[in-house]
């Protein structure tokens, strides 16, 4: 199934993203190769491939770091956070509008 430009459109209307002509006919290009790069994946032969819930091993997980509980470290004081903040209202930060839907 090959990506359209019609598809592409349709997708960027949902995503609320406004796509110049050029970066619509880059996406159709990018999507389509993704695509069939999925195609070759479906060609290799898994039968013999048993079926696995994490990519990682279970030695590699038991090798990762420890997990370190939450509160431990202090975090950054209230008003320290806010001080290079363009505009706050000394609680939170300030921030244009950006969502107009």
């Amino acid at each position: 199934m090959k990506v359209t430009e019609k598809d592409v459109v349709y997708v960027a209307g949902l995503a609320h993203l406004e796509l110049a002509a050029g970066e619509q006919q880059r996406m159709v290009r990018d999507l389509n190769s993704i695509l069939d790069y999925v195609d070759r994946l479906n060609e290799l032969d898994t039968k013999d491939v048993p079926p696995m819930a994490q990519v990682r091993s279970r030695e590699a997980v038991d090798a990762s770091r420890e997990d370190q509980v939450e509160g431990l470290r202090p975090s950054l004081p209230h008003q320290a956070a806010l001080a290079n903040a363009p505009e706050t209202d000394g609680a939170f930060f300030m921030v244009p509008k950006v969502i107009e839907k």
